[in-house]
């Protein structure tokens, strides 16, 4: 009889009601946890923060080497976490989570994921479904548990605190620099910010080279009637006054130049006005006769009216767009009649001497070109296809008392449909009608033109 080895009986592990577990079935083996680095930083600070997504991935794949982190994506943006929802990486996160994608995070602190309570109330969600089983932060990981995720709320609370007054920090600061006589932006032409002074005690100089033209602009409009006009061709002819790049200043430059009260020695911030500490380039006493100078009594508000054919032509020699006016002319016989004049904005260029023309004849060119315009793209056009049915109708009805056949779409005459969209349509419908020609229009020397 052979004598027995001394071996200890095998011992398997138990589940929690004592039965018997073998731990090399597939069933029972630990599931992986697939993780996302997601790396953030702000896109409002981006000069702060140039490095710090680059730096976040570096530090966070190695604890994912050194704690073996099965990472299977990595996800990064620069885009501000201060509003719920607006980050378009994080929500494909969230999103990819509930699929099933990722069941963990992997990122550089709490707040990287939220600063804000609609993103915060995302995550948490997604523990509780058991769609997230934890988020590993530098030194920490947080499962689903409630002390855990109290920890998290604490800490995604703690930096939309911090967020919250950070603004409130820099509203009085702004406020503070304003007490101080400083206006808190880029100061106006004619004036040149400190860059190199410390933080606190920045100030603003005047420009030597730009604050005299500017002072004699303000002369020639208050005594010697010059208009915007009239200083832009001053400043362009006549003067060295230039921007740093060499080029002539805007109308709508010299307009806001004009209606600054910056120049006086005060500014305007948040609605309200304080005292600056810059030198004044003006009196107030002119500032306020420019401005009677200005002041053009209007029967109406520009822009208020409505043209027809306006905002759908350029001007053929400097590619401005082509506006309208009106003109009333009363007859001997009593009667007034209106008239319609189309004609060069003068936007790219001041000096451009493009004639005008009459509406009427401009509407003559127009159903010229609009002949190779078929039916069927017609019918393409929502405003315009319910008024082409209404139109056969009509034809229909006067063919039935002349005893003529009823109108088929393809025998309407294209010329009568657009001079009945000229005379009866709504300025949209013609809009629409002269958009089929699926091009842009060039008016020169009163002649529409079409330029490839």
């Amino acid at each position: 009889m052979s004598n027995l080895t001394n071996t200890s009986p095998l011992v398997l592990p138990q589940n929690i009601n004592g039965s018997l577990v073998n731990p090399y079935k597939p069933e029972v083996r630990a599931k992986v946890v697939n993780y996302c680095l997601y790396a953030r930083k702000s896109s409002e600070d981006d000069e702060r923060q140039a490095l710090s997504i680059d730096s976040q991935i570096k530090e966070m794949t190695i604890v994912a080497q050194s704690e073996d982190l099965n990472v299977t994506d990595i996800r990064r943006e620069s885009h501000s976490a201060k509003n719920s929802s607006a980050r378009p990486v994080f929500n494909q996160m969230i999103q990819d989570i509930r699929k099933g994608v990722f069941q963990g995070i992997l990122t550089w602190a709490p707040d990287r994921l939220s600063r804000n309570a609609g993103d915060l109330g995302s995550i948490v969600d997604l523990m509780d479904s058991g769609y997230l089983k934890e988020i590993r932060a530098h030194g920490q990981a947080l499962t689903n548990s409630p002390n855990d995720k109290f920890l998290l709320m604490i800490l995604c609370s703690q930096a939309k605190l911090e967020n919250d007054n950070r603004g409130i920090n820099v509203k009085r600061g702004m406020k503070t620099k304003c007490e101080l006589g400083y206006r808190p932006n880029q100061a106006p032409l004619g004036y040149l910010n400190d860059y190199y002074s410390g933080k606190g005690q920045k100030q603003v100089f005047t420009d030597k080279e730009r604050a005299p033209f500017i002072k004699q602009a303000f002369e020639k409009v208050a005594y010697e009637g010059f208009s915007g006009r009239n200083l832009y061709d001053w400043f362009k002819n006549e003067t060295t006054f230039r921007s740093k790049s060499g080029k002539v200043y805007t109308l709508s430059m010299i307009y806001r130049m004009l209606n600054n009260l910056y120049y006086c020695g005060i500014f305007e911030y948040s609605g309200k006005w304080y005292p600056g500490s810059h030198e004044a380039i003006i009196s107030r006493e002119l500032f306020e006769l420019v401005q009677k100078k200005m002041m053009i009594p209007r029967k109406s508000k520009p822009g208020t009216k409505e043209f027809a054919f306006t905002k759908l032509l350029k001007c053929g020699a400097c590619g401005s767009g082509i506006t309208a006016q009106e003109k009333f002319k009363r007859y001997k016989s009593g009667e007034l009649k209106r008239y319609v004049y189309y004609h060069c904005s003068q936007f790219k260029d001041f000096d451009c001497r493009e004639p005008y023309i009459r509406e009427e004849k401009l509407t003559e060119q127009l159903i010229n070109l609009l002949q190779k315009v078929s039916i069927e793209e017609i019918e393409t056009k929502a405003t315009l296809k319910p008024e082409l049915d209404k139109f056969m109708v009509i034809k229909t009805a006067m063919n039935n008392l002349n005893n003529a056949t009823s109108v088929i779409k393809t025998d309407v005459d294209i010329t009568d449909f657009i001079n009945y969209i000229f005379q009866k349509g709504s300025r949209t419908q013609k809009h629409e009608l002269i958009n089929c020609l699926n091009t842009t229009l060039y008016l020169e020397n009163r002649t529409i033109s079409i330029k490839e």
